[in-house]
């Protein structure tokens, strides 16, 4: 019998493979999950999850490994239930908050994951089990100090150091506190459906506010709302959306405007900096985030974002963009339109499986 649904590979423990499921569930896409290679299918480039398996021209399954461009694909191949915005500002708004959770909540995932020793402990105890947990204790013992030792060994990849520490710490609980004050006034960031960046918020939050011992503590002793938002996020595809349920381009509430302040005041600054280093072939990325020292090791798929945000925003006609500017100017946000595309950006990666 034929099987046309979709296939897709990932791990609990994987934000990225959480943000798929759930944009898949919502949509009502038919899908079979897999949490272990299957023999029959090929083998992304890059090994990292979730894999999603869509057709080529010929009608071959083939491997896809970033969320981004998979979801706007879908877009195109699943007609209904869209959660890309149609109006082009809106549109825009919604690609630079789920870059914002893809790019720099992950950081701060990553970060609480593998630099406190509760959470190292937890995370290194229990992720191998994903693999496959009849393992014996003695495989899973040795798994655990092998896998926390190849992830510790990652910081550096998402900025994560003990400079960065200050800034990553302080701007996720900024981000939970606009994002709690927004909730309180509409369900979802642009409006009474989701689009894809509440997706991304929620990949990461499954991790943060739900799995990682010190920032889901943060959000079980002062955001419940924010951790039932996350529960309630896992399968909306009950949900009946009002085909009118994104925001208009108008200028929006103040709930939204203090999320992109906090995404102004942070990733927009390692964003353009990342971008430089990049462009200009550097080994560092130096600059100031909220006036605290911030270094790390340039990014090079970071850089292709930012080229891309640039490239939906060079296609707004001149109103458009006045929207957009009556939205996002004074936040900081309204700087990654200001600058020149990067011209060397090479190919890279986006996530990391956990």
């Amino acid at each position: 019998m034929n099987d046309d649904r979709l296939i897709i590979r990932g791990s609990p423990g994987s934000p990225y493979t959480r943000k798929m499921l759930a944009a898949l569930r919502y949509r009502q896409i038919p899908y079979r999950y897999h949490q272990s290679p299957d023999p029959a299918l090929p083998e992304p480039k890059v090994r990292l999850i979730p894999v999603v398996y869509l057709p080529d021209a010929t009608g071959a399954r083939q491997p896809e490994v970033d969320s981004t461009p998979i979801i706007r694909r879908l877009e195109h191949d699943y007609p209904h239930r869209q959660i890309i915005p149609e109006n082009p500002v809106v549109g825009l708004l919604n690609a630079l908050l789920e870059d914002y959770g893809d790019e720099w909540l992950t950081k701060a995932m990553f970060h609480y994951r593998w630099y406190y020793a509760e959470d190292i402990e937890l995370a290194g105890a229990v992720l191998p089990h994903y693999a496959d947990v009849t393992q014996t204790d003695e495989t899973l013992q040795a798994m655990k100090q092998i896998f926390s030792e190849r992830q510790i060994n990652r910081l550096y990849v998402v900025g994560s150091n003990d400079t960065t520490a200050p800034v990553i710490e302080a701007s996720y609980q900024r981000c939970l506190e606009a994002l709690n004050a927004h909730l309180k006034h509409q369900p979802f960031l642009l409006g009474s459906r989701p689009a894809s960046s509440d997706f991304a918020f929620y990949g990461q939050l499954t991790q943060l506010a739900q799995f990682d011992p010190t920032p889901s503590r943060l959000t079980r002793q002062l955001y419940p709302r924010i951790h039932a938002w996350v529960s309630k996020c896992e399968d909306l595809s009950g949900l009946e959306p009002d085909p009118d349920g994104f925001l208009t381009a108008k200028p929006t509430s103040a709930s939204l405007k203090a999320i992109f302040t906090e995404v102004g005041r942070t990733y927009v600054p390692v964003m353009l900096a990342n971008a430089e280093a990049v462009d200009l072939g550097q080994l560092e990325v130096k600059t100031k985030v909220d006036g605290l020292p911030w270094i790390q090791t340039p990014f090079p798929y970071q850089a292709k974002c930012l080229h891309w945000l640039r490239q939906e925003y060079a296609g707004l006609d001149e109103t458009e963009r006045d929207q957009v500017g009556a939205v996002i100017n004074g936040t900081g946000c309204e700087r990654l339109f200001l600058k020149p595309t990067p011209q060397r950006v090479t190919e890279d990666t986006k996530h990391g499986s956990d």
